[in-house]
């Protein structure tokens, strides 16, 4: 694989940490690795976004961003009330292409949800992932509610024909409640895809070498790492 798009069932749920851990872990096994943020939203120009986190935190080359909103808002509300130009599913594929010319992994980092509008058209995250040919990485929360979001992005992807790469909790708790170790063995069946890793709480505020040195411990082998769902599952008690 040379691009994944990596989206999560919401937003503000570990997303930019788990495009963090794949990369640590492809940095690790030496691959170059480009991070790209097709829409920023929230921050102003001078403050760190999420490609430029990701990269802070894995040692990954090169990160892009395509457009950077004020508000904290879906992309293409955000950039219609900056009255800035929007930013099109085909501009956000040619860029990722681009990038994949001169890195061996791409990771492509939604805002929010699947199907967010990056534009008045109607593009999403979805549209770029089909016109890439990527498949996509979903990010879920731990808790209760999660099993829903997470069949709903796995019902949009196979109508649309993309793969689904798997499932990674973007921030598993210190101490996870009754529905959050029960959903460690649920999540793949309301997916239809496995279950790939289960990054810490609080993991994005480590120092970049701890975090690097523990990434691949979050995940499974399919994203270059060594945690294993079976036991991870079994150890919580699920």
């Amino acid at each position: 694989m040379s691009i994944v798009v990596v989206s999560g069932t919401g937003t503000e749920i570990g997303k930019t940490v788990v495009t963090a851990a794949v990369a640590a872990a492809a940095v690790a096994a030496g691959r170059t690795v480009a991070v790209l943020k097709p829409a920023q939203t929230g921050l102003a120009p001078d403050e760190r976004g999420d490609a430029d986190e990701v990269v802070r935190l894995s040692g990954a080359k090169t990160s892009a961003e395509l457009a950077r909103y004020p508000e904290p808002l879906a992309p293409g509300t955000a950039a219609r009330r900056a009255r800035m130009p929007q930013v099109g599913a085909e501009e956000v594929a040619e860029a990722a292409r681009a990038l994949a010319a001169e890195h061996d992994l791409v990771l492509v980092e939604g805002a929010g949800g699947l199907l967010v509008r990056f534009d008045d058209e109607g593009g999403t995250l979805a549209d770029a992932a089909r016109l890439l040919g990527a498949p996509v990485l979903v990010v879920a929360p731990a808790g209760l509610g999660t099993l829903n979001s997470t069949a709903l992005t796995a019902e949009a992807l196979r109508a649309r024909g993309i793969a689904q790469l798997g499932v990674v909790v973007g921030s598993w708790p210190a101490e996870p409640d009754l529905a959050a170790r029960c959903n460690l063995a649920d999540l793949p069946e309301a997916a239809d895809a496995p279950l790939l890793g289960a990054v810490p709480e609080g993991s994005g505020s480590l120092d970049p070498a701890a975090f690097r040195a523990a990434a691949s411990g979050w995940l499974a082998p399919a994203l270059g790492g060594t945690w294993d769902a079976d036991a991870f599952t079994r150890e919580a008690g699920a």
